[in-house]
């Protein structure tokens, strides 16, 4: 099976080709789950899989599973698939690779003249950064049971505006009744999103799993003055007190040497030049590999929150609005990729995925393993993401190796 191999100059295509929807003038997209841009995106994917003579299901969620025939359609079919929604200015390779990459390993198999035996599912979900509707991975998470559907529709973004009703805004709140469960073996092409295979000259990672996640929103009260006659020793500045916050943050992290931490979003109130800040609400995401070690960061983090107010006079009311524990992949499929990377002459390197992925909630109720693939400069979620189409064709090989397999598996 070694000699199938995918086209570069396929694949190359049509990821240039759907990022023209969202398409930035810094050369990435904003995509963000649901809109319009999104909408179409989907669209041009089902019209790709539906030419390839894929069936073509859409659940509750907008989870789109296009499905290549197998010869016994009675077992459970192999999976593929990642994301189709950005971050805002974000990049052209985050999630889309993955699927695009799914569309490529089908067209392979037509090309070969080669069916599988088992059905072959090629995933687009719902919603995985998060970045329009919180939490993220809000379609793997429903499919996989982990959140619950109604809750997830009530979602809003920072308009008020409602999931469930922008899903059905843009025609992909199905009804099918297809749920591809229970699956043999599912399988993420990403890009790496870090630094680490680049810098170790290695074509292919081969993450042990996910590294557990911990978000916060944090609101900071003080109270607005105007900036000119107030002392300053009698100021109570929310920013300030924010300021100290966010030192502290990146301080705890970066001593703990294994935990990472993040502030994000940060809204101030009233947010204008001539009035000290009354209200500053902001996040933080926590992620590390050890669990107790994560923990302990938030501890601290929580910890130094108080004292900051403290310090600055100024009131903190922290929450922590969504926990997902470390999710380690099959180890049967990770040594599947690892034979399939071998064959192909593609080094691998073991490590950890520091970023969340849809596969965080399949990988919890179906055997599921993940291929990396280099990140140029280490930079995602910004217009700058970069991986190149060799290092593309590399990572859908491996993947194609690796559902050639799984695919042909008896039960």
């Amino acid at each position: 099976m070694n000699s199938v191999r995918v086209n570069m100059a396929r694949l190359q295509n049509r990821m240039e080709a759907i990022s023209a929807f969202g398409a930035t003038a810094g050369g990435g997209v904003t995509r963000l789950a649901l809109s319009d841009a999104d909408r179409d995106a989907r669209q041009q994917l089902c019209a790709w899989l539906a030419e390839l003579g894929c069936e073509i299901h859409v659940d509750a969620m907008g989870n789109i599973f296009g499905v290549l025939p197998g010869k016994d359609r009675s077992l459970p079919p192999v999976m593929t698939g990642s994301h189709g929604d950005s971050q805002p200015l974000g990049g052209r390779f985050d999630g889309m690779l993955g699927v695009v990459a799914g569309v490529e390993v089908v067209n392979a198999l037509r090309d070969a003249g080669i069916t599988l035996l088992r059905d072959l599912v090629v995933a687009d979900w719902t919603n995985e950064e998060g970045s329009r509707f919180t939490p993220g991975c809000t379609g793997s998470g429903v499919w996989a049971g982990k959140l619950e559907q109604q809750a997830m529709y009530a979602l809003t973004d920072q308009k008020g505006i409602c999931l469930g009703d922008e899903l059905a805004r843009i025609g992909y709140r199905g009804d099918s009744c297809y749920f591809p469960r229970p699956v043999h073996a599912a399988f993420e092409l990403h890009i790496e999103q870090g630094p680490v295979l680049e810098e170790k000259h290695m074509p292919i990672g081969l993450p042990q799993g996910i590294v557990c996640l911990r978000w916060y929103n944090v609101r900071v009260q003080g109270v607005p003055n105007h900036a000119g006659p107030t002392p300053m020793g009698n100021r109570h500045d929310a920013v300030y007190a924010f300021s100290l916050m966010a030192a502290r943050i990146f301080e705890i992290a970066h001593n703990s040497g294994q935990v990472v931490a993040t502030v994000g979003e940060i809204h101030a109130s009233p947010n204008s030049r001539n009035v000290i800040a009354g209200d500053v609400q902001f996040t933080i995401d926590v992620r590390g590999w050890d669990e107790a070690a994560t923990d302990e960061v938030c501890q601290h983090i929580e910890t130094a929150l108080a004292e900051a107010a403290q310090q600055a006079g100024c009131q903190v009311m922290p929450e922590r609005i969504w926990q997902v524990s470390r999710v380690p992949f099959d180890q049967r499929l990770r040594e599947m990729v690892r034979e399939a990377s071998s064959g192909l002459g593609l080094p691998c390197l073991d490590m950890v995925s520091g970023a969340s992925h849809d596969m965080i909630y399949i990988a919890q109720v179906v055997p599921g393993a993940m291929i990396f693939v280099p990140s140029i400069g280490g930079r995602s979620h910004a217009e700058v993401e970069n991986t190149t189409w060799q290092d593309c064709a590399a990572g859908t090989d491996v993947l194609l190796q690796c559902l050639l397999r799984a695919g042909n598996e008896a039960d």
